[in-house]
């Protein structure tokens, strides 16, 4: 099977969110950053389950920090992206500001508003 160049928008976003919180990319900041985004909850499980995928593509790559008291003595699994997710969130981006501009009549639509 093929590979794709473009991303699903879940795991664009989480892509996204991973670049934006930097060091404290880890599920929880994750879930939140998304959430703010886009106004409406989100599961932790959800984001973990996604990124496993995406680390299962090599699109994001994961370490775990140190256990920490508050977790029970559990550690973080931190998050950071690959350059070939940064690659394939940048075709995604391409492609769909593509696919924007080439619809005029909802240009105008949008403007009417």
């Amino acid at each position: 099977m093929a590979e794709r160049g473009y991303l699903g928008e879940f795991e664009l976003m989480l892509l996204l969110a991973v670049v934006r919180l930097g060091d404290e990319a880890y599920g929880v900041p994750i879930a939140r950053e998304l959430e703010k985004h886009r106004g409406k909850d989100v599961s932790v499980g959800s984001v973990y389950a996604a990124l496993e995928r995406l680390e299962g593509k090599g699109l994001v790559e994961s370490s775990l920090g140190d256990p920490t008291p508050e977790r029970g003595g559990k550690a973080k699994r931190y998050f950071r992206i690959t350059r070939e997710g940064l690659r394939q969130a940048q075709e995604t981006r391409r492609v769909l500001t593509g696919l924007w501009k080439a619809l005029p009549e909802l240009k105008r639509t949008l403007e009417g508003l």
